[in-house]
């Protein structure tokens, strides 16, 4: 039987809050790197390559915009911790039931520097998922309902990298794959909890309507972008937005693969080679209707 281990690292941020909660943000920020992420320096080393990998500044995105946030994000962080800790067994126990995935995984729970509430990597040699907490309260993910939903989709990647490692298949990069990994995960959530899981939906008030009834423009937008070598951060990215809306483009994902899974089943679907010309096949034909 698999297990699903889990690291929590929140505690000892707890235990520094108190300390560094009333000074500058600078201070704070030395306090995070030097005192508590010295527990975990692999943990550090991923978040700031995290940044690293895209160009970016990690100190700086810490210190703009994640740390002067946190001490109203705390509570958040603490009810997301909570409820993590008591839905990480069952969500995963469930997820090897519903999608047969035999595979050992680490949750590894914490406060970071801002590289998502919830992404999959390797920690310790070992598949991984990782939990952001200041990204969870950022989200608003903070009870059990969208956590579980959260859990459920990063088990989903977990799935997906795990059947194509079995098989030799590499990961990819760019909007193609990017659309094909969040659908096949966006799958993954709701064969785990039921088709009314959408984790992202949960703050968003009417999200998936607005999507639904935009879905041919959504396509249409995400073709151009494609084609036209734009980043698809707006489709995916907690910190921006199409129309005022965040994270479209798991909506756009799993109708993709929700076209592509009449004709497949789960393991087909996550063993697909040439990605882009199916991805594209099925975006152009909800960009023109659904036909």
């Amino acid at each position: 039987m698999s297990t699903c281990t889990i690291v929590d690292a929140f505690p000892a941020f707890l235990e520094l809050w108190p300390s560094i909660r009333y000074k500058a943000v600078d201070e704070q920020l030395v306090a995070w790197e030097t005192l508590y992420m010295a527990d975990w320096p692999e943990l550090l080393s991923m978040q700031q390559a995290c940044y690293a990998e895209d160009g970016e500044d990690w100190r700086q995105i810490a210190r703009d915009i994640v740390f002067p946030h946190l001490a109203e994000r705390v509570p958040g962080m603490e009810e997301a911790h909570r409820h993590l800790l008591s839905l990480c067994g069952p969500v995963f126990a469930r997820a090897q039931r519903q999608l047969g995935l035999e595979a050992d995984i680490v949750a590894v729970i914490y406060a970071g520097i801002g590289c998502g509430a919830g992404w999959v990597t390797t920690y310790q040699a070992m598949p991984a998922i990782l939990f952001g907490l200041e990204n969870a309260a950022e989200e608003g993910w903070t009870g059990p309902v969208a956590l579980a939903g959260l859990i459920a989709h990063e088990i989903g990647h977990v799935a997906h990298l795990h059947w194509r490692g079995q098989h030799d298949l590499p990961s990819g990069s760019g909007p193609w794959w990017q659309l094909y990994t969040e659908g096949f995960a966006q799958h993954c959530e709701q064969a785990i909890l039921g088709a009314d899981s959408w984790h992202m939906a949960s703050q968003a008030v009417g999200w998936w309507e607005w999507c639904r009834a935009n879905e041919g423009w959504l396509a249409a937008k995400f073709l151009r972008a494609a084609d036209s070598d734009e980043s698809a951060r707006p489709f995916f990215g907690s910190w921006h937005n199409i129309a005022g809306w965040k994270q479209t483009g798991y909506y756009l994902g799993r109708g993709v693969i929700q076209r592509l899974e009449a004709a497949m089943d789960l393991r087909q679907l996550a063993l697909l080679g040439e990605i882009e010309p199916l991805m594209r096949r099925e975006l152009e034909a909800l960009a023109a209707g659904g036909a």
